[in-house]
C-alpha cells in the first residue's frame, strides 16, 4: 500500500481513504465532493461519519464506534488511526492515518505533507488515541 498526500490542510481523512482504496488524492477527493464532503471543513477532524461515508463508496467497510488503542501488535491489518488527538474549545480534533500489517511488516502511512517520509515505523513517536478497522466489505 501506498501513502497518498493530502492536498488540504484538512484533507487527511480523504488522503487515507484513498491509501486503503487504492486511488489518488485527486480521485478521493472528487468522490468525497459529490457526497457533499469537503476538505475545507474543519469537523473532517472531528468526526468519523465522514470517513465511513467515503470508505464505503469504495466497498470498504468500517464498524460502527471507535476501539481504544492498546497496543501496536492487537491492531487489525487496515486501521485509521486518530493520532494527536486533542479538544479545541470542548471539540475534539485528531490527524487520520492508515495503519498497515503486510505479513511480518508493519507501517503507518502518514498523509502530512511536510513530512520527508510518508511511511513511518518510527512506532514509539506515533501516539493513537484509537482507531477504526477498515476491511474489505
Amino acid at each position: 500500500m501506498k501513502a497518498v498526500i493530502q492536498e488540504e490542510i484538512s484533507g487527511c481523512g480523504i488522503a487515507a481513504v484513498a491509501a486503503l482504496a487504492g486511488v489518488s488524492y485527486g480521485q478521493a477527493k472528487r468522490r468525497a465532493n459529490s457526497l457533499g464532503i469537503y476538505a475545507q471543513d474543519r469537523s473532517l477532524w472531528s468526526d468519523t461519519d465522514y470517513v465511513r461515508r467515503l470508505l464505503k463508496t469504495y466497498d470498504l467497510h468500517a464498524p460502527s464506534g471507535e476501539t481504544p488503542f492498546r497496543d501496536w501488535a492487537t491492531l487489525p491489518d487496515r486501521a485509521l488511526l486518530a493520532i494527536k488527538w486533542h479538544r479545541e474549545n470542548g471539540t475534539p480534533f485528531w490527524h487520520w492515518v492508515v495503519f498497515v500489517r503486510e505479513g511480518d511488516d508493519a507501517y503507518v502511512l502518514d498523509s502530512k505533507k511536510a513530512l520527508k517520509q510518508h511511511c513511518r515505523r518510527d512506532f514509539g513517536r506515533i501516539k493513537p488515541k484509537w482507531f477504526i478497522p477498515a476491511s474489505s466489505a
